[in-house]
């Protein structure tokens, strides 16, 4: 199967070309905001690198979240219309599960995987994993303060909120990768997924409300 995967769900933007399990093409930028500009030519770009068309696709891989809201709305209108147009297949990742899942293994061993983003807000974004990656929470919000003692054994904290909660964790160190989601590791969840009939749906998993005040409609007004 030929999969297109792409996440712009927190502080990056990424997108890949896998074919036959194998990476044909892949781009990533790190960039606070900007993604609603960046992902379509990132799309093209990495498509055209591996001489790969639209017709060709089988499958589409997208983040969810949790992470920024703007982010996880531009990434999965995009996935939805791609899908919608093919029609292609369309298959949801976790954010924090990308996070946890590109860690390298010989980095896992003998620890918890603790896959943490930043909300910019007091509480972060969690998931837990045991070293072989099977979850051992559902994603959650916490303060870092909440985080000592709730899981066993020693913590790898990956993402990029790991500088905010390494310092409330005495037995933790952070992982040298990733920071943020790559789409390479996404494709390769989303074909896993798929073909085990458990991807997640196209819909943004959101973890708080918004940072949005709606105006109030005067009294008397049209509603």
């Amino acid at each position: 199967m030929t999969v297109l995967a792409f996440d712009c769900s927190t502080q990056s933007c990424s997108a890949a070309v896998v074919a036959g399990g194998a990476v044909i093409s892949s781009r990533f930028a790190r960039m606070a905001r900007g993604q609603s500009e960046a992902l379509m030519p990132m799309i093209v770009e990495t498509m055209a690198e591996a001489g790969v068309a639209w017709d060709d696709l089988s499958l589409i891989g997208v983040t969810v979240g949790p992470g920024t809201f703007t982010g996880i709305r531009i990434g999965l209108a995009a996935a939805r219309g791609m899908a919608l147009a093919g029609p292609i297949a369309l298959a949801g990742v976790g954010t924090l599960e990308a996070i946890a899942f590109g860690v390298p293994a010989a980095s896992r061993r003998g620890r918890t995987v603790l896959a943490a983003v930043d909300s910019k807000r007091e509480d972060l974004f969690f998931q837990a994993f045991d070293e072989s990656l099977t979850p051992l929470s559902e994603p959650f919000s916490a303060s870092p303060s909440a985080i000592p003692g709730r899981f066993a054994g020693p913590l790898l904290v990956a993402g990029d909120a790991a500088p905010l909660v390494l310092p409330s964790l005495s037995d933790a160190v952070a992982a040298a990768e990733p920071c943020f989601p790559d789409a390479r590791v996404v494709a390769e969840l989303a074909l896993l997924r798929h073909q085990q009939g458990r991807a997640l749906a196209a819909v943004p998993l959101y973890l708080r409300a918004p940072d949005v005040t709606l105006p109030c409609r005067p009294e008397g007004g049209a509603r």
